[in-house]
């Protein structure tokens, strides 16, 4: 039986063409880009945008939202360019969101190169994976957060955590901002900039549940 109806055309995807992952010599030469998913301790759904410069692993961006658009993507790229500078080249996968004209129009105006990884090869991606992979077992799988507030909040002093006190084999056993202010060649008002939120981790006043503990419902 066929029926009398329209049938949808897949959209190609133009061929990407795979690109050696090579360690940029300087900052700002490519930044790699992600999402991911998790759930608040009430069942909600959350997305995260992820960003990486690829030549010190530093995080620069870590958005916390139930939606993350094309145009939220590019709202905090123009953030990050604001006190970073623009990158030459993001490398990203072939998502909804970074495949959307808004996007490719954004980075052409801005002379950026937006690459594409080959569809289901993530590991041309790796940095950013890798990135993934401890963000989720270091503090996604870890804590149970009440609300994207509190989620945010704390995403960001783990950030700040990471990037300055958190020593990486693959920088010589540097932070990524030690590493940064060694080897980097930013402007100097940039390489001195950097959004941090100056709180203790474990202080009492920033408990949080651990996603082992055991509640007593009243």
């Amino acid at each position: 039986m066929k029926l009398n109806l329209r049938s949808k055309r897949k959209k190609r995807l133009p061929a990407r063409i795979k690109e050696p992952l090579l360690r940029p010599i300087y900052p700002n030469v490519t930044w790699s880009m992600d999402f991911m998913h998790d759930t608040l301790e009430c069942g909600k759904s959350v997305r995260s945008l992820n960003i990486i410069d690829d030549f010190n692993r530093e995080i620069l961006n870590i958005t916390i939202d139930t939606s993350l658009p094309s145009a939220k993507v590019v709202s905090q790229l123009e953030q990050l360019i604001d006190w970073r500078g623009k990158p030459e080249k993001i490398r990203v996968d072939n998502g909804p969101e970074f495949i959307a004209e808004k996007l490719k129009d954004w980075c052409g105006k801005n002379e950026i190169v937006l690459h594409y990884i080959q569809p289901g090869k993530p590991t041309q991606n790796s940095l950013v994976e890798r990135f993934n992979r401890t963000f989720r077992t270091e503090f996604l799988d870890v804590y149970l957060f009440e609300n994207i507030k509190q989620m945010r909040n704390y995403s960001e002093i783990w950030m700040w955590m990471y990037n300055n006190e958190r020593p990486h084999k693959s920088l010589q056993y540097l932070t990524p901002r030690d590493f940064l202010l060694k080897y980097g060649k930013l402007v100097q008002a940039k390489a001195n900039e950097f959004p941090t939120f100056q709180q203790n981790f474990n202080n009492d006043n920033n408990k949080l549940l651990t996603k082992n503990s055991t509640f007593e419902c009243a």
